[in-house]
């Protein structure tokens, strides 16, 4: 077999590379050019002008343009637009933020870079329309030429620049700038973008090459879109390293919205919205109103099936128009006895006929087997194909179906021509010519008219478009989240199912990844649940843009996430995707005027290091996620078997705890408060103790956690207030009272505790009312996170969750201060009463030390808003000394005495002295 030599030709890109151009490198790379004997040379484009430019001079044969192709045709530049890539422009306005709404009229006079107003190219894009039809003329700024770097918008060189959506909105978000994005389509200017296009001279010179390079290129843009990851990974390695791969990647998912592949076959162009663009352009005095009725513009949109001569086609419409006729005819033909008769009998015939075929409920066509060509077409098929007769005419079903659907309706309709096949029955898409999609189930029969220009087939359809639709969601709901479009449980268990199987057959390793939000909970009480759903939203993406195109992210429920890598060729993949997801979720969030800051705790487990199945895989995930919460969030950790050892202890400690209240196992030991100007004990904190039966005395911090996450911990508390108060009341009836206040409590409250309070207020005064105790007697101990949560409204939150406790007299101390990030002020806006030093700076008081500093300007600062000071875990006299001649107000720790147990607390409530000073 002969070997023909490839036909090189240029296509000139009208920018410089990166994944606006994805189909034509996916064309080269997958070898469709070379099936269509085409050696393809793509060079890189500095603006919009240089693509025509090059062609029009026979330096390229192909180019790719914008809109603008329409006005240098109809000023006689013999262009041809072979496809249409974007079906929206990317075109926008950036604008730099200046405070107030965001207005356009503030460029009058401003530097920026749109095209200089003499540029009728330049002047005339959407951008410059836009602002012109805004009321913005090109002579009102200051025009800049164009430098297409985003830096002269953030440093202030211009006030604005016209850009892509797809490009520079993704640097100006990463540097953290505030910008305006201005639309052109709001205005009602709504071109094309990214047109294909060649010249005159081309296509009557090379007519069969001009085919082969348009299908070729729509081809690498199907094979493109369907794997964006390989292509920017192939972009940035390959053609150029100007944008990193997630910058491609978000060009890639921006160009989505713009190319609509699900919806618009690509390369589609209608030919009313080229002259909707001709009307825009006559709008704003650029060309004349019935511009594209002149003979310039005829031939500028190529047609891929020429339809000059028709004249087969009438011919064949003439003789099946006349089918039924001539056939009567010639089967009467010796019954002319009969003729008046049967003549009325077949007119009849045939009008009962023709009404059944024009009122008929579903679609019938004939058509010419052959051909593809229409013959006759009942008006429910015109309706179900959105065209007229007279376009229907001039089609073929190939025309107007979804190209993913011809192939296999040729292939059944190649067996109807062998006679292999009387008919067939299947599903396909109609593409309309506003790019609509309709779904149709069409039954196909051969009909025997061989003697009329046959073969033909006779095609019914029913449009089940709204029936597909229902099913597709029903099936998203049952599969995807509804809020973040992710995969729910269902879907990711399916998922994980089929990657282990693959993994089995491979031999090759599945990594599953635990994501857990930290802090997601105080933002969605403080801020609401509305923001908090945003935040996931964008969470999700974050995610989503973390980890490879091949990988599975979902959510399973709140703020849980899972991801599924499968086909490592290298561990160090899960270290990168881990890093990247968490380093992703770590800018802040911006909810409506608020900003929110998260950062996750992820848990690895590894296939089949780990375990075999979908169900000790996701424990193992979940208990390594655990690991990395303890270990301080924002950070990943793997599966160990010690883990497992430790859960196991967790989960018996745990059932161990439901039946500690039960069986009065649990205890309180008080440790004293002591006013550090009198040495004697004003206070007390109740402490709580697990006497476990086989494995003795339990310190809270190895089962409050369980506790809380069990929800145990509010059932423990309210056991907690009556022990304590009934003790406080005994103690209060002995005669233990310190001036008019008496002897006071500190209990401490865990978050959930709060939480109650917070969704019934009095609650916990209720409870303390019934137990005949006064609130003047009860401290409540808060942890500065369950106090303070997290995000700029949590201060002013936890003030009117408090407001009510205050009102009624409670006091509130801040338990561990100096080991958060609490301020005084927040502390004052929540109603603090005392500030806890934490133990960990008490421990390091020494005269000039820093510490000692530190805790004299905590004393001055809170006795001046109103707190007064305890300190925790003084151990030495020399501390209690310095913590007195710095004005602190009180002191607990082992110099005093140890938690006591409630006879020993006694004993030192009756014997205590007043310290010296």
């Amino acid at each position: 077999m002969p070997v023909h030599a490839l036909e090189r030709v240029v296509l000139q890109l009208n920018f410089t590379h990166q994944f606006q151009f994805a189909g034509y490198y996916a064309a080269i790379e997958q070898g469709y050019y070379r099936e269509a004997g085409l050696d393809v040379t793509l060079v890189e484009g500095g603006d919009g002008r240089r693509a025509e430019t090059a062609v029009l001079a026979g330096q390229a044969e192909y180019g790719v343009g914008n809109s603008t192709l329409l006005l240098s045709r109809l000023a006689g530049k013999p262009v041809v637009v072979l496809a249409v890539v974007f079906q929206h422009s990317p075109s926008v306005l950036l604008m730099r933020q200046h405070g107030g709404a965001p207005d356009v009229h503030r460029l009058a006079g401003a530097p920026v870079m749109i095209g200089a107003p003499a540029d009728v190219a330049s002047a005339s894009d959407e951008v410059s329309l836009f602002l012109k039809k805004m009321g913005v003329a090109p002579q009102q700024m200051r025009h800049l030429p164009p430098s297409y770097r985003v830096e002269d918008l953030i440093d202030g060189k211009v006030d604005a620049i016209a850009a892509y959506s797809t490009n520079e909105p993704d640097y100006l978000d990463r540097a953290g700038f505030p910008y305006y994005q201005f639309t052109p389509r709001t205005a009602g200017i709504d071109f094309y973008g990214d047109n294909l296009f060649t010249s005159e001279h081309e296509l009557r010179r090379h007519p069969e090459r001009v085919r082969a390079f348009r299908a070729a290129s729509l081809r690498g843009w199907q094979y493109a879109m369907a794997h964006r990851e390989e292509m920017a990974q192939l972009i940035h390695a390959k053609y150029s390293q100007r944008h990193d791969s997630a910058h491609l990647l978000y060009e890639a998912q921006q160009m989505e919205l713009l190319l609509q592949p699900v919806l618009v076959e690509l390369g589609y162009m209608n030919p009313q919205r080229w002259q909707h663009i001709a009307d825009t352009y006559a709008a704003m005095g650029l060309l004349a109103p019935d511009a594209t009725a002149s003979a310039a513009y005829r031939g500028f949109l190529y047609r891929p099936v020429p339809g000059a001569d028709l004249g087969w086609l009438y011919l064949s419409l003439g003789v099946a128009g006349s089918l039924l006729a001539v056939s009567a005819a010639f089967h009467f033909s010796n019954l002319a006895r009969e003729r008046r008769r049967t003549e009325e009998t077949i007119r009849q015939g045939e009008l009962r006929f023709r009404t059944m075929f024009e009122e008929a409920p579903m679609g019938i066509a004939l058509i010419d087997t052959l051909s593809g060509q229409f013959l006759d077409i009942n008006p429910r098929y015109l309706a179900i194909a959105g065209r007229s007769l007279e376009h229907m005419k001039k089609s073929s079903w190939m025309e107007i179906s979804h190209p993913d659907d011809v192939a296999g309706e040729q292939e059944q309709v190649a067996q109807l021509l062998a006679r292999r096949l009387s008919g067939f029955r299947h599903s396909k898409r109609i593409v309309r010519p506003d790019g609509g999609v309709v779904w149709v189930d069409a039954s196909v029969t051969a009909i025997e008219t061989a003697r009329h220009g046959g073969p033909h087939h006779l095609c019914m359809l029913e449009d089940v478009t709204d029936k597909r639709q229902s099913e597709a969601l029903i099936w998203q709901q049952a599969n995807f989240d509804t809020l973040t479009q992710l995969p729910n449980r269902r879907m990711f268990h399916e998922r994980l199912r089929l990657a282990l199987a693959q993994g089995r057959r491979d031999t090759s390793r599945v990594a599953i990844l635990f994501i857990d939000l930290d802090h997601f909970k105080e933002v969605n009480d403080t801020l609401g649940h509305h923001q908090g759903d945003i935040l996931l939203i964008e969470a999700a993406r974050r995610i989503r843009v973390g980890v490879r195109e091949t990988d599975t992210v979902a959510r399973l429920g709140g703020d849980e996430f899972t991801v599924i890598l499968s086909d490592l060729d290298d561990l160090q993949q899960v270290d990168r995707i881990a890093r990247q997801i968490l380093d992703g979720l770590l800018a802040p969030f911006l909810l409506g005027q608020e900003q929110a800051f998260v950062s996750a705790s992820i848990g690895i487990t590894l296939y089949p290091d780990d375990a075999g199945n979908i169900e000790d895989l996701l424990k193992h995930a979940d208990q390594a996620m655990y690991v990395s919460k303890g270990a301080g969030r924002n950070r990943y950790s793997y599966f160990t078997p010690a883990l497992q050892v430790a859960a196991v202890n967790r989960m018996r400690l745990g059932a161990d705890l439901r039946t500690a209240l039960r069986e009065q196992q649990m205890q309180l030991y008080y440790q004293p408060i002591v006013a550090l100007h009198s040495g004697r004990i004003d206070k007390a904190e109740a402490l709580l103790r697990w006497n476990h039966p086989q494995r003795g005395l339990v310190y809270p911090p190895d089962f409050l956690a369980l506790a809380e996450s069990s929800g145990l911990i509010v059932e423990i508390g309210d056991w907690v207030l009556r022990a304590a108060a009934a003790q406080l009341l005994r103690w209060r009836a002995d005669g233990h009272a310190i001036g008019q206040t008496g002897l006071q409590l500190c209990l401490n409250l865990s978050p959930l505790e709060l939480q109650r309070e917070a969704e019934a207020p009095g609650t916990w005064l209720r409870q303390l009312m019934a137990l005949d105790v006064p609130v003047s007697a009860i401290v409540l101990d808060m942890r500065e996170d369950a106090l303070l949560g997290t995000g700029s409204g949590a201060g002013s939150g936890m003030a009117q969750r408090l407001q009510h406790l205050r009102d009624a007299g409670v006091q509130i101390a801040l338990d561990d201060f100096g080991s958060g990030h609490a301020s005084l002020t927040q502390l004052q806006q929540c109603g603090i009463d005392y500030l806890k030093i934490d133990g960990a700076m008490i421990r390091k008081l020494a005269p000039g030390a820093s510490e000692l500093a530190l805790c004299e300007a905590i004393v001055s600062v809170a006795h001046k808003l109103g707190m007064r000071v305890i300190a925790e875990g003084v151990e030495t006299a020399a501390q209690r000394t310095l913590l007195h001649d710095i004005g602190c107000d009180y002191a607990q720790g082992y110099l005093f005495a140890p938690p006591l147990t409630i006879e020993a607390f006694d004993a030192l409530l009756h014997a205590q002295r007043p310290l010296p000073p």
